[in-house]
């Protein structure tokens, strides 16, 4: 399976030191270890940070051709405070992967390989370069499924770039309060979640929702089916990645056909597993999960 990835690789800056991250980068990272084949398009700064992020992720396994570097724009940075192991973060823009670039020949190239997913978050796409590459890769990929990870951050975000967002969407990953906040935008009047998704998805022409409740588990919604799927009981080192790799799960459980139920758990289990280790992107292997079968 290919999936195309648009967005931020940055550090995240924590009191201790920093580490590796930025969502897409995050989930480029994680599909990756579970065997999807994964093409990330993102730009650092030619500066230290920069360097050492395109070693990070080639020690990861990326391959980082679309990963350009951006003369004069600085490697991005993120502040990420915890409290009780929950982030917050004070985001430094504008930054190196608010200019990716792909030449019309990349993009041909990428295109002849018929990538099945192309995913997108929302903070990056307040850039205008960061939309005209999504609009090329949407133009180039039209038959591949669309997955919005919501990712809601401060003064990272506006009604109309969301509602454009939810316009190209197959697949949306979305967490409760944003579910909350969503409801309030679009003046959705719900009876619980299973209600908003499908108040939603039949507003934007959705077909699949999936909720995430952090140490609660999640809801996912497709097609009418609606499932809940509990959390996973670890300790939690911090959460700092756990919904990216939960979103590598995801995007494989649906790409494999997996009943509904056992996608959200598969998810849940590697989204638990990244949060009980420090950092966004830890040591972990696909033998420490249990796929479920197949539909």
């Amino acid at each position: 399976m290919d999936l195309v990835l648009l967005g931020a690789v940055l550090w995240d800056v924590f009191d201790d030191g920093k580490r590796i991250g930025g969502a897409p980068f995050n989930v480029a990272a994680h599909a990756t270890k579970l065997g999807i084949d994964a093409t990330f398009i993102s730009a650092v700064g030619d500066d230290e940070l920069g360097r050492e992020a395109l070693a990070q992720a080639k020690q990861l396994g990326l391959n980082t051709q679309h990963i350009r570097v951006a003369n004069g724009k600085p490697t991005g940075t993120v502040r990420v405070f915890l409290a009780d192991g929950q982030p917050d973060y004070d985001i430094h823009r504008p930054a190196a992967y608010d200019y990716p670039e792909i030449s019309d020949a990349d993009l041909k190239q990428l295109a002849a390989q018929k990538p099945q997913w192309l995913y997108f978050g929302t903070l990056e796409l307040m850039s205008p370069t960061v939309m005209a590459v999504l609009e090329r890769l949407l133009d180039a990929m039209p038959d591949a499924k669309r997955f919005y990870d919501v990712n809601l951050r401060k003064e990272s975000y506006t009604p109309e770039l969301i509602e454009r967002l939810l316009g190209l969407t197959t697949v949306l990953k979305i967490n409760n309060d944003e579910a909350k906040h969503f409801a309030d935008m679009f003046d959705i009047d719900a009876d619980g979640e299973q209600d908003f998704c499908k108040a939603l998805a039949a507003r934007f022409n959705i077909e699949s929702i999936c909720i995430t409740r952090g140490e609660n588990g999640c809801a996912l919604w497709r097609g009418g089916l609606f499932v809940e799927s509990p959390g996973v009981a670890v300790t939690v080192a911090d959460a700092v990645g756990a919904g990216d790799a939960f979103c590598a799960a995801l995007i494989q459980g649906l790409a494999m056909g997996w009943e509904l139920y056992g996608v959200a758990a598969f998810a849940n289990r590697l989204g638990a597993l990244v949060a009980s280790r420090r950092g966004a992107v830890p040591e972990w292997t696909p033998d420490e999960l249990t796929p479920p079968t197949r539909e």
